[in-house]
């Protein structure tokens, strides 16, 4: 048993030990007193994105654990899917108000929302726990010396592939180049069969191919100093455009990506977890949305890293990624940062990666991933040299949107390179 869940049970029961002091023989209150007040009401407006099994009845349950252990306590749970949460998100930020608990991914849209007074800086509220996280989870949610959030998920991106298909196609292993991939990505549309699932309509899976690209051309430093600088209009970024451009230009997708959206019956997860495309770039939750939408590849599904570039100045050891995490509403009552301690302790920590949707990010919990998945994704993470955060969390929201919205626009062949990395600038240097 955790020490967070033990206290809770020890207070429950100290309370259960006073409520049942024998009426008898209580003591009278004294002259001029009064009965202890009851304990103030509060309520936890908690949002999630995880509004699907697993997860989903995980956290419920969880809550009403917490909510028995504090009976004046009152969480209501608003499941959201990814993008109704972000567009509902967005809405309540600009007026000025959120939710006590909600889903966040750290970098410069938490950065924003504290900034606004939106986020808490909950930097003392857990600095009795924060030391259980690790570091690099940690990491996304602490801006300018302060901690605004605490993760739940880390993982990164990289290539599911169904190892049946690649077998019918005559591809021996994964491809580690990108002269390679473009070689398998012919290699199965001669065998009729489509290389990759993509939610076009979604926008945000596609930008992980330029960003991809991006830090293999550039290198990471690049990523960083372009933030920093507002600028992008750099020839690496142009030739991270003009290779995904190739890429397109060899018509890879599913027939209707373009309407496709990520996680329905007709999106991207689907077609990858039905076997009706081979390849999909997508984070580690992808087995969970691929089962959910369509059906379980079992042993079937691989996985492998973002192919090097040649003559790039990144390394392919760098991962793109990060991970889910909750922030913590400005006027939130204590009681939310606690309610995350209880969720985040070890214990509750292995009855979710047990569910095979999240992986570790609490020291000493690492043995709990036992899904094959899973620890394909640990056992590459582990071998990172570099991180970098999703961009369209990474950087401001205006530039993280603009960055999806133009690469959407660049692999439906409406946008070219250069003017790809020239709209993220203009959008940059209006921020």
């Amino acid at each position: 048993m955790s020490l967070t869940r033990r206290a809770v049970v020890t207070a429950a029961a100290a309370a259960l030990l006073l409520a049942g002091c024998g009426s008898g023989d209580e003591a009278p209150p004294a002259a001029g007193g009064s009965a202890p007040a009851a304990q103030e009401k509060v309520v936890i407006d908690w949002w999630h994105i995880q509004n699907i099994e697993p997860m989903l009845p995980v956290w419920d349950a969880m809550a009403k654990e917490y909510m028995a252990a504090h009976p004046n306590v009152t969480i209501n749970i608003n499941p959201l899917e990814n993008e109704a949460f972000k567009a509902k998100m967005t809405t309540v930020a600009q007026s000025g108000e959120g939710p006590d608990i909600y889903q966040t991914w750290g970098g410069g849209v938490l950065q924003q929302q504290a900034d606004g007074g939106i986020a808490k800086d909950i930097t003392a509220d857990i600095a009795d726990w924060s030391g259980t996280f690790n570091p690099a989870a940690l990491a996304a949610y602490q801006l300018g010396g302060k901690t605004y959030g605490v993760p739940y998920d880390i993982g990164m991106v990289g290539f599911w592939y169904n190892k049946d298909l690649f077998k019918k196609a005559g591809i021996e292993q994964p491809p580690a180049t990108w002269t390679e991939f473009l070689d398998a990505v012919n290699k199965l549309k001669a065998a009729n069969i489509t290389p990759i699932a993509l939610g076009g309509k979604a926008k945000w899976p596609g930008h992980y191919y330029w960003t991809y690209l991006a830090m293999r051309i550039a290198g990471l430093p690049a990523l960083q100093e372009a933030a920093t600088a507002k600028s992008f209009e750099n020839p690496d970024f142009v030739a991270a455009g003009q290779k995904l451009k190739e890429l397109a230009d060899l018509k890879p997708f599913q027939n209707g990506f373009l309407g496709a959206p990520y996680d329905t019956p007709d999106g991207q997860a689907a077609a990858m977890g039905g076997g009706k495309a081979a390849m999909e770039l997508m984070g580690q939750w992808a087995p969970t949305v691929q089962k959910d939408t369509a059906g379980d590849l079992g042993e079937a599904l691989g996985f492998f890293p973002f192919p090097s570039v040649e003559g790039g100045k990144g390394a392919a050891t760098e991962a793109l990624g990060g991970g889910g995490g909750f922030a913590v509403g400005v006027d939130a009552p204590k009681e939310a940062t606690d309610f995350l301690k209880f969720i985040l302790s070890a214990e509750n920590s292995r009855k979710e990666i047990a569910t095979g949707s999240l992986l570790p990010v609490v020291k000493g919990t690492e043995d709990a991933v036992t899904d094959p998945r899973g620890k394909m994704v640990v056992d590459v993470l582990a071998k990172a040299t570099g991180f970098q955060l999703y961009l369209d969390q990474a950087y401001p929201p205006a530039v993280g949107a603009q960055v999806n919205d133009s690469v959407a626009e660049l692999i439906a062949g409406t946008k070219s390179p250069e003017d790809t990395v020239k709209a993220i600038t203009e959008t940059a240097q209006s921020e």
